[in-house]
């Protein structure tokens, strides 16, 4: 039933404004025009969309709310740090941190968190 269907990352923020700068000034995502105000932002990236809304429940969630599969990781993570973004870093069982990315075999994983604490993953490999 849902097998054709895309799905969307939705994260909940506390501050529109502040979310706007993080997401479209540090990660680069490319906003979805709206004709209308909004208590919500919605964002293209690559064939997926993001939906960011304000909510008073914004960073409680304890896992990944999104994860970008990306191609470099060491570039983007090298990008990322230079905006000022600090990466997460996690004892879990088969992976070796390297830096600021954690590795297992081929496959290579990051966090970071957006500025209301919404834990964001990058995954390559």
């Amino acid at each position: 039933m849902l097998a054709d269907t895309d799905a969307i990352a939705t994260i909940a923020v506390k501050d529109l404004k502040v979310a706007k700068k993080f997401y479209e000034g540090t990660l680069g995502l490319k906003p979805k025009p709206s004709e209308q105000e909004t208590e919500a932002l919605e964002y293209k990236s690559g064939n997926s969309r993001v939906f960011v809304y304000r909510s008073q429940y914004a960073g409680t969630n304890k896992a990944s709310a999104a994860t970008w599969v990306v191609d470099d990781m060491d570039e983007v993570v090298r990008t990322l740090k230079g905006k000022g973004v600090t990466f997460e870093h996690y004892d879990l069982p088969g992976l070796t941190l390297k830096g600021d990315i954690h590795v297992a075999g081929k496959m290579k994983l990051a966090w970071l968190k957006d500025p209301d604490g919404n834990i964001l993953a990058l995954m390559s490999g």
